[in-house]
């Protein structure tokens, strides 16, 4: 059990530091003016310490009592104060939050060496030590707020003296803390997944806990802060934090060891019965309704809500979890999972994904130990009560049908339908789904993530859009791998080596070969003895490859509108070839770049968090032309291999084909809404048409189709225009 100590009453409020962590020259309140310089402060005359203990008030000594000039004695009333207190100026005033109506002062409350901007109303609070609190701050009825010497507020370092055991880590895409970080105010999901990755490269391993370090010392002595406007009220206990300006936090049963970031232009709330522990919130989150986070960081803009639970996780920017429990994972920004019953673990989930109810991604049944991983790229749907088995891989765009996996997954296709046949005991894939089936929702999500992207600081550019560098990279292998599958299937090019079966599977999927009557197995995207299927082999190659072929034409057409010549562009391009990117955190750098960037923190070249962050700023800032070069490359590469190159006689064929493809998105948007208004179980509810139209909206009027429709004539001129050049 703890130790319960008893030490003389005047010691109370002094003594916050130890003295052998006390640096020379420096005393206790060194770090505390360090952080409140204000110096305005004065002792109380005779006749207001008269007036104080007049309204019932008391203090161990009234001459460590200090308050600033605008100050009425009746504004404080039955408070105890121990040790150095600060009061900031004191108007006549009152503090009026969403009707809760207080006047200025400090009312029926203990403080323990603590500093107060002007004009705080602080109601009822029971105990209150080290902290420095803001201008026009609210605080009632609060029954703990208490700092110790060794408060980090979230961040995984050390304080002097303390032993290795006491320092916070995440336990991140692994139950086993072998991936664990060291989670930091400031710390960005590109962070977190480099330092979880790379567990090879000791060297980068240790300059990332450096740098950690580095960026806030070791010496004791921090206050809890609470910034400007903040308002606190119905709280049990707040230990150890430090709050921005504006936060509204109400109803809380515990907060510590916790920073929560917040501004004016993007305050953040905390609500009732939610329990909050060594964690990092961004700014302007929303936490509601008996949230229980342990070890975590919430990205900007993020929410959690009813009853959530988030363990060991890293939630990025612009993501909402609801009612279930999320362990041990690392998801990038704009992720969804709203529904009481999902089960997310061990797992990197790389944003703009969507989990359902009853989806149980990560079980470790299959190992001896709990060390299992589950790796999605963007775009990840599980659907209803999917249950996913450790260790399996996801393309971008997976779309999973309900059912229980059984087996580990490997899949590489992008755009996929993954479903488990259990009558025919297979699996069986349908890559580019998403074109052929859901292109409203395709397109529309990549609108809507966007505009949900509510960063006033965006020092990262998260890519949305569907067909981008690792998109249209997986499309590229996701040919050669149906392609190897055909071949393999019909057994063309038998007993040769990968690439001559590969360039025979092409030469078959390129004449449209009929293979509705065959069976196209994969290999290796189950590990089971049972057949993986491809259906729709043909009709995927080709839309990987139209998909690629419209992508870089996009950019050929920006590049050519911004007054570049063809042969500017090619010479541009002379010798280059397309290259790997990654996704970290959501932002997509060039490999290359990337591991030069790496070898660049080793080497002390990057010395800070802070110059990591403008490497990923910059990189954002030469994003759209890093990207257009990609396009410009995959366009060169996707025409070689029908056998033609990129010159000037075949840019209005180029153009033509890309006004073709945007026309057949259009009507593929439409289609594929249009089916919810002509499917008779839809209808079925409502009384008439009318009653429908009424209820979810005339289709005509579908503002995301008309949107798409304008966007469309506003392409065909384009593409009138620049074939007016050619």
């Amino acid at each position: 059990m703890s130790v319960l100590k008893k030490k003389p009453l005047e010691q109370l409020g002094y003594g916050f530091i130890p003295d052998e962590f006390i640096p020379a020259g420096q005393d206790e309140y060194t770090l505390r003016f360090q952080q409140n310089p204000r110096n305005d402060y004065r002792d109380l005359t005779e006749t207001e310490v008269q007036q104080l203990i007049n309204n019932g008030n008391w203090s161990s000594d009234w001459t460590k009592v200090k308050v600033s000039a605008v100050f009425d004695p009746n504004q404080v009333q039955h408070c105890k104060f121990y040790g150095l207190v600060r009061i900031g100026n004191l108007s006549p005033s009152y503090l009026d939050y969403r009707n809760l109506q207080l006047p200025i002062g400090l009312y029926h409350s203990t403080i323990i060496s603590s500093d107060f901007g002007d004009d705080v109303a602080v109601h009822h609070v029971g105990y209150l030590s080290y902290f420095i609190v803001g201008n026009e701050v609210l605080l009632s009825q609060i029954k703990e707020m208490e700092t110790g010497s060794t408060a980090k507020f979230g961040n995984g370092i050390l304080r002097d003296g303390e032993e290795s055991d006491k320092r916070i880590e995440l336990e991140l895409c692994n139950e086993n803390g072998a991936r664990s970080v060291y989670p930091f105010d400031g710390m960005q999901a590109a962070d977190v997944y480099l330092w979880t990755r790379n567990r090879h490269d000791h060297a980068l391993q240790r300059r990332f806990g450096e740098l950690t370090d580095q960026k806030f010392g070791t010496q004791r002595g921090y206050y809890s802060q609470i910034g400007d406007r903040c308002v606190i009220k119905n709280t049990l206990t707040i230990k150890n934090v430090k709050i921005g300006t504006d936060a509204y936090i109400k109803g809380v049963s515990k907060l510590k060891n916790v920073t929560v970031n917040s501004s004016q232009e993007s305050y953040t709330q905390i609500g009732e019965g939610c329990e909050l522990v060594n964690g990092i919130i961004g700014y302007g989150c929303r936490i509601f309704y008996g949230v229980k986070a342990v070890r975590f960081i919430l990205a900007s803009y993020s929410q959690l809500k009813y009853g959530a639970r988030l363990i060991n996780s890293y939630l990025g920017d612009n993501s909402t979890i609801s009612c279930c429990e999320v362990l041990n994972s690392l998801i990038f920004p704009a992720h969804e999972q709203h529904h009481n019953n999902s089960f997310l673990c061990a797992a990197l989930v790389m944003g703009q994904s969507n989990m359902a109810a009853g989806a149980t991604v990560g079980s470790n049944h299959n190992s001896r130990a709990a060390d299992g991983e589950i790796i999605a790229g963007r775009g990840f749907w599980p659907g209803l009560c999917v249950s996913l088995k450790h260790n399996s891989r996801f393309a971008s765009y997976c779309l999973i049908v309900k059912g229980d996996f059984l087996h580990e997954l490997d899949i590489k296709l992008p755009f996929t339908l993954v479903s488990n046949d259990v009558q025919h005991d297979q699996l069986v894939l349908i890559p580019g789904y998403w074109f052929m089936y859901n292109m409203y929702a395709l397109v529309r999500n990549a609108n809507k993530y966007a505009a949900r992207d509510n960063r006033h600081f965006k020092n990262q550019y998260f890519e949305y859009d569907m067909l981008a560098p690792d998109t249209v990279n997986e499309m590229f292998a996701g040919m050669d791998m149906l392609a190897l599958a055909v071949a393999d299937s019909l057994h063309a090019a038998a007993g040769q080596e990968e690439h001559q079966r590969i360039v025979a599977g092409r030469a078959l999927l390129a004449n449209n070969m009929d293979l509705k009557d065959q069976t196209i197995v994969l290999q290796g995207a189950e590990n089971s003895r049972r057949p993986t299927v491809i259906q729709k082999v043909g009709e995927a190659y080709h839309l990987y490859r139209s998909f690629i072929k419209y992508y870089g034409v996009l950019h050929l057409m920006d590049a050519l509108e911004e007054g570049l010549s063809l042969q500017d562009i090619m010479a541009s391009l002379s010798g280059r070839s397309r290259t790997n990117w990654e996704n970290i955190g959501g932002q997509l750098i060039e490999s290359n770049a990337l591991h030069t960037f790496l070898d660049d923190v080793k080497s002390t070249k990057i010395d800070s968090w802070d110059e990591i962050h403008e490497f990923y700023h910059d990189k954002s800032k030469s994003y759209a032309l890093d990207k257009r070069e990609h396009a410009l490359l995959s366009l060169i590469e996707v025409l070689n291999l029908e056998g033609m190159v990129l010159s000037t006689d075949k840019i209005v064929s180029l153009l033509d084909q890309a006004l073709g493809h945007r026309i057949w998105i259009g009507e593929q948007i439409y289609k594929s809404r249009a089916k919810d208004y002509k499917n008779q179980f839809k209808n079925m509810v409502y009384a008439n048409d009318e009653e429908r139209d009424i209820v979810v909206g005339k289709l005509e009027e579908n503002s995301f189709i008309n949107q798409q429709q304008k966007e469309l004539e506003i392409f065909k001129i384009r593409v009138a225009n620049l074939k007016g050049q050619f």
